[in-house]
C-alpha cells in the first residue's frame, strides 16, 4: 500500500485553505467593483464563561510541582506490606475490535491493535505511538507531580489477576505495594472501544494525586503533517474545545468540571469520561520528539509535537477510556455522563470547526448525508459522486438567478453609462460626486435591480463549500478508502485536480458574462481555473472529486441555459456591446 500521507493535517493547510477562499472572493468580487465603480469585528465578550474561569485557575495550590500532592489520610485497608512479581508477564485481552496487549511492568498497556484499521504500511494499527511512548510513558500509566514516583509507578512489576489472552467481556486486576505505597489499577472489557479504568494510589495511607494517563500520542502519526494534527480535546457542558500543537502547556493542570477530556489525531482519539465529572484534575501533556521522515536520512530529524493527557481524582479514580476511531456512529453511540444542555455523546470530538451546523448534515443526515449513499452503493467515491449530483441540482436555481441578475444589470448599462458620464467631470472630494450614487440607486430602485445579486449565488454557496472540505478531512471513513484508480480519498491526487482546472476552464469559456468586457472575461476565463488547480493540488481527493464533478455537471447545466430564451438574450447583449465597442 503506497504511503499514507493526509493533507488536511498539513501544517499550514487550513490557511491555504482559506486563502483559496479569500482568492476566489477577491477575483470575483473585485471584477464586479472594477465592473461597477460607479455603484457604491465583533466586540470581544468581556464576559469570561464561569466554567473557564475555574478551568485555568492552576491547581498548584492543591499540589506543589515536583511533589506527590497529598489530602487527609484514610483509615488503612489492609497492613502495609510488599506486594510485587516476580518477573514481567503479559497479558492480551481481545475482542472484534482490538488486541490490547497489557505488561506487569507499570501495569500498562504496550500495544493498542486495532483490528478495523491498518497503518500507513497496510498492517493493524497499533494505536500506541512506540517511538514517543517508550520516551514519554504508555497507556494508562499512572502520572504524577513527583518524576520520581511517576517513574517508580511505570517500572515497578504488579501482580496481575490475569495472563495469557483473555476474550472481552473481560476484567484484569494489578497490584503493587512497597514501602508504604499501594497500588492498584483494575480495568474491565466488553465489545466496544470503551475501557472501565478503576486507578487507587496510597502514600502511607494518604491519597496521592496519580492519575491514569494516555501521554504518547497516536500510532497513526507517521508525518509530520499527522503529528501536526494532534490536539488536547475537552467538554464543558455545551461546549467543546479543541487545542493543537504548541497551544498546550506541557504539565498544566486544569481544575474543573468535565464531561470528557482527551487528546486525538486527525482520526483517532483517547478520552477519560470520568464517572464523577466534579472537581476534576486535568494534567496536560505536551513533549518534543525528533522525528525522522526518511529512515533513509537518519541525521535529518525535526522536532515534532506529541499531546497526551492525564485525569483523575486524588487517590481514586474511576472513569472509562475511550480509545478507538473518531467515526460518527461510534462516538454517537459513546455515553458521556448528562448534563442539562449538553450532547450525552462523544460527537464533538470531530471538530467541524464553525461549520458544524452544515458539515456533520452533509456526512449523517438520512435521504442526503454521504453516509446514507454510502449504504447503497458501499463505496465512499461513488457516494461522493451521487450526494454532489443531487446538491448541483439543489443549486441549480441559483445560477438561474445569477444569469437573470447578469442580464438585468447588462440592459441597465446605457442609463447608467449616461450617469457615470454626467457627473465624471467632478472629482472625488467633489460634494456634488455624491449625488451620482443617488440617482444611481434611484435607477436600480426603479427597475428592481439589486447591483450585488449577482453575487449573492456566491455568498450562498462559499459555507457550504467549507463544510464540504472540513466534512471530508474530519470523516475517517474516508481515510485509505478506494475509489477507481485512488487508493484514499482523504489523500490528494494527481489526476482529479488536473479534471478540476479543466472542467472549471470550460464553465467559464461557455457562461456568457453580461457586462463583463471580453478581455476582461479571457483573462478570468484562464486565470481562474490555474489559480484553483494550483491551490487543490494539495487538497484531500475526495474534496477534488465533489468540486470536478459540480464542473461537469455545470457544463451541461449551462450548455442548456445557453440554449434557453434568457442564455439567448445575454449573448445577443453582449454581441451588441462587442459590436459597439469596436465600431469607429
Amino acid at each position: 500500500m503506497p504511503e499514507y500521507k493526509s493533507p488536511q493535517s498539513e501544517p499550514g493547510n487550513e490557511q491555504r485553505f482559506l486563502l483559496v477562499i479569500l482568492a476566489m472572493a477577491v477575483v470575483v468580487f473585485g471584477s464586479q467593483f472594477f465592473l461597477k465603480k460607479y455603484a457604491p469585528q465583533p466586540p470581544a465578550n468581556s464576559s469570561a464563561h464561569p466554567t473557564q474561569a475555574a478551568q485555568q485557575a492552576p491547581a498548584q495550590s492543591a499540589a506543589a510541582p515536583g511533589q506527590p500532592a497529598t489530602i487527609a489520610p484514610k483509615p488503612p485497608k489492609e497492613p502495609a506490606g510488599t506486594k510485587q512479581a516476580a518477573s514481567e508477564t503479559e497479558t492480551v485481552i481481545e475482542n472484534d475490535l482490538y488486541r490490547i496487549t497489557f505488561t506487569n511492568r507499570g501495569a500498562q498497556a504496550k500495544s493498542w491493535i486495532l483490528k478495523k484499521y491498518q497503518d500507513d504500511h497496510g498492517r493493524p494499527l497499533d494505536l500506541v505511538n512506540q517511538p514517543a511512548a517508550a520516551k514519554f510513558g504508555y497507556p494508562l500509566s499512572l502520572w504524577t507531580y513527583d518524576e520520581a514516583l511517576r517513574n517508580k509507578l511505570s517500572a515497578a512489576l504488579y501482580v496481575s489477576s490475569g495472563s495469557g489472552t483473555l476474550s472481552a467481556p473481560a476484567k484484569l486486576e494489578f497490584e503493587y505495594s512497597d514501602s508504604g505505597l499501594t497500588v492498584r489499577k483494575t480495568f474491565e472489557f466488553d465489545d466496544t472501544y470503551v475501557v472501565h479504568v478503576y486507578t487507587s494510589v496510597l502514600q502511607n495511607d494518604a491519597a496521592v494525586y496519580a492519575f491514569p494517563a494516555w501521554p504518547a500520542g497516536f500510532g497513526d502519526q507517521a508525518s509530520l503533517a499527522a503529528y501536526a494534527s494532534g490536539q488536547f480535546e475537552y467538554q464543558v457542558n455545551a461546549d467543546a474545545e479543541h487545542i493543537a500543537g504548541k497551544k498546550v502547556p506541557g504539565g498544566g493542570t486544569l481544575h474543573g468540571t468535565y464531561n470528557w477530556v482527551g487528546a486525538s489525531s486527525s482520526y483517532f482519539g483517547a478520552v477519560f469520561i470520568p464517572d464523577n465529572i466534579d472537581n476534576l484534575t486535568v494534567v496536560t501533556l505536551h513533549n518534543a520528539l525528533d522525528f525522522v521522515a526518511d529512515p533513509s536520512k537518519p541525521n535529518d530529524a525535526k522536532p515534532v509535537d506529541v499531546l497526551g493527557v492525564a485525569a483523575g481524582h486524588a487517590g481514586e479514580t474511576s472513569a472509562r477510556l475511550f480509545a478507538g476511531p473518531k467515526a460518527i456512529a461510534i462516538l454517537d453511540s459513546t455515553p458521556v455522563p448528562s448534563i442539562v444542555g449538553a450532547d450525552k455523546d462523544l460527537r464533538k470530538l470531530v471538530n467541524f470547526g464553525w461549520f458544524t451546523a452544515i458539515a456533520r448534515p452533509l456526512f449523517a443526515w438520512p435521504y442526503i448525508g454521504l453516509r446514507w449513499f454510502h449504504g447503497y452503493v458501499h463505496n465512499w467515491g461513488w457516494a461522493i459522486v451521487i450526494q454532489t449530483f443531487f446538491i448541483t441540482l439543489l443549486l441549480l436555481p441559483l445560477r438561474i438567478y445569477q444569469m437573470k441578475s447578469a442580464l438585468k444589470m447588462q440592459k441597465l448599462q446605457p442609463e447608467m453609462k449616461a450617469i457615470q458620464e454626467k457627473y465624471k467631470k467632478y472629482s472625488m472630494r467633489d460634494p456634488r460626486k455624491q449625488d451620482l450614487q443617488k440617482e444611481m440607486g434611484q435607477l436600480y430602485k426603479e427597475h428592481g435591480v439589486n447591483p450585488v445579486s449577482g453575487c449573492f449565488p456566491l455568498l450562498v454557496q462559499m459555507p457550504f463549500f467549507i463544510a464540504y472540505y472540513k466534512m471530508l478531512s474530519a470523516a475517517i471513513e474516508l481515510r485509505q478508502a478506494h475509489w477507481l484508480w485512488i487508493s484514499d480519498l482523504s489523500a490528494s491526487d494527481f489526476i482529479l485536480p488536473l479534471i478540476m482546472a479543466g472542467s472549471m476552464y470550460l464553465v467559464q469559456k461557455i457562461t456568457p458574462q453580461a457586462g463583463m468586457d471580453p478581455a476582461q472575461q479571457r483573462m478570468m476565463t484562464l486565470m481562474m481555473p490555474v489559480m484553483m488547480g494550483f491551490f487543490f493540488f494539495r487538497l484531500p481527493a475526495g474534496l477534488n472529486l465533489y468540486y470536478a464533478e459540480s464542473n461537469l455537471i455545470s457544463i451541461a447545466q449551462q450548455f442548456i441555459m445557453n440554449r434557453s430564451k434568457l442564455g439567448r438574450e445575454i449573448r445577443e447583449a453582449n454581441a451588441k456591446r462587442a459590436r459597439k465597442k469596436g465600431s469607429p
